[in-house]
């Protein structure tokens, strides 16, 4: 929002631009889209009512220089008015053009039966129009030139700018670096709808009209001709949203229109009063669950009431009626397809709920396994099962289950190293010289794909093996219950060539997350080297 002293009225237009912008981040219905036709046309009202006071302001200046005689000086304040008024109406002029453009060029003409936009939903031609073909360039520029020259006319009054860049604009601060890098037109208009487009422009033309103003109110103000009057005084509720998640906050400011410092409301939701602060209440509500219909939604609604002052002394009252929706929350699992869990191992799992967002604060239950949480939606599961379902819990409200088969852990696979490389089909085969042989270890590797998922578990030994030298049926020697790389000097003395090295595995072990050790079932297992 452009910068400078807000009246009430122009703060309850920003505040409906706001409530405008948020939704257009969201998937945008059909029935979306008529909403922000419908805000349009409040804005556009909102600027009628505010270019009929800057009217009356500027008439009010006039009758004021006149009964002060015509002075030369506050003559000179009218007519300066007159020219803030006449640059504002060009650039309110120019900006119904563009509105033009998007109606014909992007939105495809008015029906002529409905009297609506043909295609509302189009954003790629609003684009063209304003970042490709350089219409939103021209309006900055333009913003830019009227901001300096109304300014001239009231030096102590700071206008800020009208048309900041993304990365100048301290409410894109703690955007995403794509949305902070977007200058003025691609931030207003790509990836636009149409009806965004033209309310985008309309917020422009309220802002357009709060800075005339400004201007107008301090001209008026060296002639004491300064006019403050009410012709309506209207109930507004601003909803942060209208769609909620369960476990969400349901946020709203309820407030009356044009209001003035010497009017104190009362507000009050279904009876209860709100604190009142520069003519405003904020009706805040945590959400919970309850029945969802088969679309997953939930009706809530609420009645807003104002009564205010009048000047004949009595009080008037208006009533509001208020529905949101609140959306039963979701769960995921963080992952293209359900993974399988290995049994009684840590099995990581990263859950997330894009409704409940920050307010993803799971809890985990279920059968079959140990639930261990890890914060930030991820959990552990060590399966003592071979079936495992988890359930997962927010705020007390049942988010969803899923269920998971479990897998044994994959064996090892063992390979004998003579003079640290493994021995081959082909070394048993061919063999090796007899007197080269002068180191033997036994070696367990994990499954690739069990590595790769669970590294935590994947470490293996063999924690012990036998060697034995051999001549055809007659032993020469042996080394048991070996472990690590075995130093086979003492056999390697009596091996001769014909002899054969016979490595047997005794045990094998895995030590798990916790650090634990378990025995590994491998079977009988063995290995033959041929010596020549």
């Amino acid at each position: 929002m452009a910068g400078g002293k807000e009246s009430p009225r122009q703060k309850m237009i920003n505040m409906m631009y706001l409530v405008l912008t948020a939704m257009l981040a969201l998937q945008v219905s059909n029935a979306i889209l008529q909403k922000f036709v419908l805000l349009n046309n409040s804005l556009q009202q909102a600027n009628k009512a505010a270019d009929d006071s800057n009217n009356r302001t500027l008439a009010a200046m006039n009758d004021a220089v006149e009964k002060a005689g015509g002075k030369p000086e506050y003559r000179q304040l009218y007519n300066n008015g007159t020219v803030v008024r006449k640059k504002t109406a060009e650039l309110i002029t120019y900006i119904e053009g563009l509105k033009s453009i998007i109606v014909q060029d992007a939105g495809g003409g008015v029906d002529a039966e409905t009297g609506g936009i043909k295609n509302l939903a189009e954003e790629e031609k609003v684009a063209n129009i304003f970042v490709k073909n350089k219409k939103g360039y021209e309006l900055k520029a333009k913003l830019e030139a009227y901001v300096a020259e109304i300014q001239k006319f009231a030096p102590n009054i700071k206008l800020g700018s009208l048309a900041l860049d993304a990365k100048n604009d301290p409410a894109m601060q703690s955007t995403d670096a794509i949305t902070r890098s977007k200058d003025f037109a691609e931030l207003m208009f790509a990836q636009t709808p149409v009806p965004a487009a033209l309310a985008s422009l309309s917020q422009k033309q309220s802002d357009i009209r709060r800075y005339e103003s400004e201007i107008l109110d301090y001209l008026a103000s060296q002639v004491g001709a300064k006019e403050i009057k009410f012709d309506k005084i209207f109930a507004v509720v601003i909803p942060d949203s209208r769609t909620v998640v369960a476990g969400q906050t349901y946020k709203a400011e309820i407030a009356i229109g044009a209001y003035s410092s010497a009017i104190t409301p009362s507000i009050s939701i279904n009876g209860s009063g709100l604190p009142v602060k520069e003519g405003k209440g904020t009706y805040e509500v945590r959400t919970s669950g309850g029945t969802f219909d088969a679309n997953g939604e939930m009706k809530r609604s609420y009645t807003a009431t104002v009564s205010y002052p009048k000047p004949d002394g009595t009080r008037e009252t208006v009533t509001q009626q208020e529905e949101y929706t609140v959306l039963k929350p979701s769960v995921e699992i963080m992952s293209q397809s359900m993974p399988a869990l290995y049994f009684k191992c840590a099995n990581r799992i990263q859950t997330s709920s894009p409704g409940l967002r920050d307010l993803f604060k799971p809890t985990f239950s279920g059968t079959g396994a140990e639930f261990i949480p890890g914060g930030g939606g991820k959990v552990t599961i060590v399966p003592n099962l071979a079936k495992v379902n988890l359930q997962v819990n927010n705020d007390g409200i049942a988010l969803g289950s899923f269920g998971f088969s479990v897998r044994k852990v994959p064996k090892p696979t063992i390979s004998a190293i003579a003079n640290g490389q493994r021995v081959s089909d082909e070394t048993s085969k061919r063999g090796l010289a007899a007197s080269s042989v002068r180191t033997i270890s036994v070696n367990a590797i994990a499954d690739e794909d069990f590595k790769a998922t669970n590294p935590e578990d994947a470490t293996f030994r063999v924690s012990s093996f036998n060697i034995y030298l051999a001549s055809g049926t007659r032993p020469k020697g042996k080394l048991e219950n070996q472990s690590g790389n075995v130093n086979i000097g003492a056999l390697a003395q009596q091996a001769e060539p014909g002899d054969r090295y016979l490595i047997t595995v005794n045990k094998v072990q895995r030590k798990n997350f916790k650090g634990e050790i378990e025995e590994v079932s491998v079977g009988e297992m063995s290995f033959t080297i041929p010596l020549r």
